[in-house]
């Protein structure tokens, strides 16, 4: 089974989605799941610098007020799967091109679901602004890579593109939020594009009828 999550590491609901998906997985251990983690931009335009964090979320939900209510909620649910969001120690809400530059790096050298998990704790535990290359570059390192390498690669513009069209092509499959994920029951299928598409930090027991119903496909 492959399973296509299209996420963006800014996203709390994604890294609880993550947690969902490995509880659904913990129950169809005969699953054998193949994970991809694929990228959205929930912000395309955002500049390479970001934009803080306060202003930016108080124009998307129209008051500090109501930002505490929202992230308040996502904390508590952040603790049924055992994340401790420190969302207080975010400054600043990063372009996440390189975030998913890094993880695309780490893929190809058998690291991306550890690559995934490093840049989640380091956005939204250790308020680290992702956006930044130094933030990255520490990513990289404590995931084993060569500091130079990973530098070099940053400063190129390797998979800058890519990024940019699998953000295009999520919304061609009709993927407008995250966490979704697409359950293909082969690689044909994938290819095909076929899947079962789920969306939104569903419970770990929707999920896992979701694989269901994908390997009853095959």
């Amino acid at each position: 089974m492959l399973i296509d999550v299209f996420f963006d590491p800014i996203c709390p609901w994604c890294f609880i989605g993550k947690r969902r998906l490995e509880a659904a997985l913990a129950l169809r251990p005969r699953a054998r799941a193949e994970i991809s983690w694929r990228p959205f931009l929930l912000n395309p335009e955002m500049p390479m610098g970001g934009i803080g964090r306060t202003a930016y979320l108080v124009r998307k939900f129209g008051s500090e007020a109501r930002v505490r209510r929202i992230y308040g909620a996502i904390a508590e649910v952040g603790q049924s799967v055992e994340i401790d969001f420190r969302f207080d120690g975010i400054s600043r809400t990063p372009n996440t091109v390189g975030a998913h530059r890094l993880i695309r790096f780490a893929g190809r050298r058998g690291k991306g679901e550890r690559a995934v998990e490093a840049v989640f704790r380091a956005y939204f535990l250790d308020g680290l602004d992702i956006g930044k290359t130094a933030a990255l570059l520490a990513i990289g390192e404590e995931l084993g890579f060569d500091q130079a390498t990973i530098d070099a690669y940053l400063k190129s513009d390797g998979d800058i593109q890519w990024v940019h069209g699998e953000n295009a092509a999520a919304h061609r499959m009709g993927i407008n939020g995250v966490p979704s994920y697409v359950f293909h029951e082969s690689r044909r299928s994938r290819n095909q594009q076929n899947g079962l598409i789920l969306s939104g930090a569903q419970d770990a027991t929707v999920i896992a009828r979701l694989i269901d119903a994908a390997l009853a496909a095959a």
